[in-house]
């Protein structure tokens, strides 16, 4: 079994090579993977992230590696609404629960037009790699599979990689060694 470190090396040679960019021996399947990695080692895997950003961003890849914080993206598009100290008071009033469901509600992550996926969507230019980062952050409020579902519905031309800390067995999530997401993904193991 490959260390960690080991298997962040695999996955930076592999989003490098052509055809991972190109989603070629997929069957015609569009590019989704999963990078799974133990819970406990999610700063190491966040400093690695950074550190594959800054190498690609010198533009000698060949595409751009787009990152994209799933919990920055709730916190950003909560504050363009007006919606963040809301949010806040409804919690103390009404608990946490409902805040769930509420912010769901608001970024319409059950619905094909989530604002989440919007804005990937947006930010995502033509030749890129998508690293999305952040789900553990987020829980509960937003599930993998709801992002997964709803982007892979929209957007297929470039390759998109979920870190998820937890296990992926190539059909379900565990998060946090103890919560178990019973969806199916049609998501393929980037690194085992």
């Amino acid at each position: 079994m490959a260390s960690l470190e080991e298997r962040l090396d695999i996955a930076e040679r592999l989003i490098k090579s052509e055809s991972f960019r190109q989603n070629k021996g997929l069957g015609n399947e569009v590019g989704y993977y999963v990078f799974d990695y133990p819970a406990e080692k999610e700063l190491l895997v966040r400093e690695r992230v950074a550190y594959m950003k800054n190498k690609n961003s010198r533009g000698t890849d060949g595409f751009e590696l787009v990152v994209f914080d799933l919990y920055d993206i709730i916190i950003d598009i909560l504050e363009k609404e007006g919606f963040l100290e809301q949010v806040y008071k409804f919690e103390k009033k009404k608990g946490f629960d409902r805040i769930i469901k509420s912010v769901g509600n608001l970024l319409k992550i059950n619905d094909a037009d989530s604002l989440i996926v919007k804005h990937i969507q947006e930010h995502t230019p033509e030749d890129a790699v998508v690293f999305l980062v952040g789900i553990g952050k987020c829980y509960p409020i937003l599930r993998s599979h709801k992002v997964l579902n709803n982007l892979h519905q929209t957007l297929d031309r470039v390759p998109v990689v979920l870190f998820y800390p937890g296990k992926y067995d190539g059909q379900e999530l565990v998060l946090f060694s103890t919560i178990k997401d019973d969806n199916y993904y049609r998501a393929f193991k980037l690194v085992d």
